[in-house]
């Protein structure tokens, strides 16, 4: 962020509280904007909540004096386009998705820092491991994986299999879970954007303790692997094909596994690709009914407008690099060591936005592309899994658990005042009849984060002025 002030022009990418207290800048919330990113799936960049700094967006040069646009020189659809005119050969595409990956798992790995490694079980940190593993086999200070409390969010099975198979021994802790307070809720509003990365909080201090305490100063995650690798294979995935191939597409090797792996028929597919070919790109956006109506249009991030000349799945899949963002964020466990992405960084993103979602998802399966390059270096068990860690009854219940510490926070809070959640609607959603039916469990503790935020802003830049 920068903004002047006092004949200064000031660059920081922490909101420190000693620097607003000591400038005092005439900042204000924008309720028009903070509207808006109560309906945004994708944030952690795009249009600020407050008046006053300028974000200095990735992808982007900020001239100065900071009142001059910003000029725009990296993408994700400049990248993505290079799909709509080549389509490379599997061997090719699989070699640009290995050496990508390797290549920033092995700039990663070479930073500072005694390294630690999540493993959760999944494919995505699996790939991580093995890159890792391959790369570095003795670079590893602890291989780390939290276990829930459900069925389906315990994986220890998984991690123990890959732990045999790429000779480490992993450290498997329970997932914390507390009683939430209005200090948690406050905890990730600090900053100049709501800390949507540190929702999880009582899991967030535990992890950070562990990683500490199991002497790493860095960790190694596979975070953004569904969005950039791409798990979404669905039937927008034919969709994209007909709107490249037209009646061609009915070629595609991988035509049948896609319309049994949705459980819809081939002409049921032809149809919705039909139908989609005049429909065009809207972006996305959340949906929940203690959120008031907006006033204005619907903007959506800056990166997902003007996209029609993609299909639908692509332009999924430039929302999830969008959204990929956003795992950078700060939270508790960055704030004690230092957390690497290596499927969030550009050399994976450019690799993978570069290629058809047909290819990404080889075989008609969900990382499709992935699985073919990392099926040598993975147990079977690992690379053919169709489950997935399911942690939804986990974050469930601990809504149900504090609906007393969440109902006065949202229903009597600032974000209701400002006519942005719907008090009554909000009385009969936030309980436990309607949370069993209804779910969206992420939106509303998003909703609560930026309550906090909300709050915390309001104070501070009313102290300042």
């Amino acid at each position: 962020m920068a903004w002047s002030e006092k004949g200064l022009t000031i660059v920081a990418s922490t909101a420190f509280e000693w620097l607003i207290k000591a400038l005092r800048p005439a900042w204000r919330i924008n309720s028009a904007r903070l509207a808006q990113e109560l309906h945004a799936v994708v944030t952690g960049t795009g249009a600020l909540l407050i008046d006053g700094p300028t974000a200095l967006e990735p992808g982007t040069v900020q001239p100065l004096p900071l009142e001059r646009q910003a000029l725009a020189v990296w993408t994700p659809a400049d990248i993505a386009r290079r799909s709509l005119w080549t389509s490379p050969d599997p061997h090719s595409a699989m070699e640009a998705i290995r050496s990508s990956i390797d290549e920033a798992v092995s700039g990663f790995a070479s930073l500072p820092g005694a390294l630690a490694a999540e493993v959760s079980g999944g494919l995505d940190s699996s790939i991580i491991a093995s890159s890792l593993v391959r790369q570095k086999p003795d670079g590893q200070r602890l291989w780390i994986n939290a276990y829930g409390s459900t069925p389906e969010s315990d994986e220890r099975a998984y991690v123990a299999i890959l732990g045999q198979s790429l000779g480490f021994k992993p450290l498997s802790v329970p997932h914390v879970t507390g009683r939430m307070t209005p200090d948690w809720l406050a905890a990730m509003a600090g900053d100049f954007r709501p800390g949507l990365n540190g929702l999880d909080h009582p899991q967030d201090v535990a992890w950070a303790r562990h990683v500490v305490d199991g002497g790493a100063s860095a960790l190694m995650t596979g975070k953004g692997g569904d969005s950039i690798l791409f798990q979404a294979a669905t039937t927008d995935v034919f969709t994209d094909l007909w709107k490249s191939r037209g009646w061609r597409a009915l070629g595609h090797p991988d035509l049948a596994e896609l319309a049994a792996g949705n459980e819809i028929s081939i002409w049921s597919m032809i149809r919705t690709a039909v139908r989609y070919s005049a429909a065009g790109q809207t972006p996305p956006r959340k949906a929940h009914p203690i959120l008031s109506p907006l006033t204005e249009p619907f903007v959506g991030h800056p990166w997902l407008q003007d996209l029609d000349v993609f299909g639908p799945s692509k332009a999924f899949h430039i929302a999830g690099v969008a959204d990929s963002v956003s795992h950078h964020g700060p939270s508790v466990l960055s704030r004690a060591v230092d957390v690497r992405h290596p499927l969030c960084s550009q050399p994976v993103v450019e690799a993978c936005l570069a290629l058809p979602t047909a290819l990404l998802t080889a075989g008609g399966r969900d990382r499709g592309l992935a699985r073919q390059v990392f099926r040598e270096g993975l147990p079977d068990t690992i690379v053919n899994r169709r489950s997935k860690g399911e942690m939804t009854r986990i974050y469930g219940r601990l809504i149900v658990d504090n609906l007393d510490i969440l109902r006065p926070w949202l229903i009597d809070g600032r974000l209701a005042a400002l006519g942005l959640i719907d008090r009554a609607t909000a009385e009969t959603e936030l309980t436990p009849e309607a949370l069993i039916w209804r779910g969206q469990h992420s939106v509303i503790l998003g909703i609560a984060a930026l309550e906090g935020w909300t709050r915390l802003w309001e104070d501070r830049l009313g102290r300042a002025a």
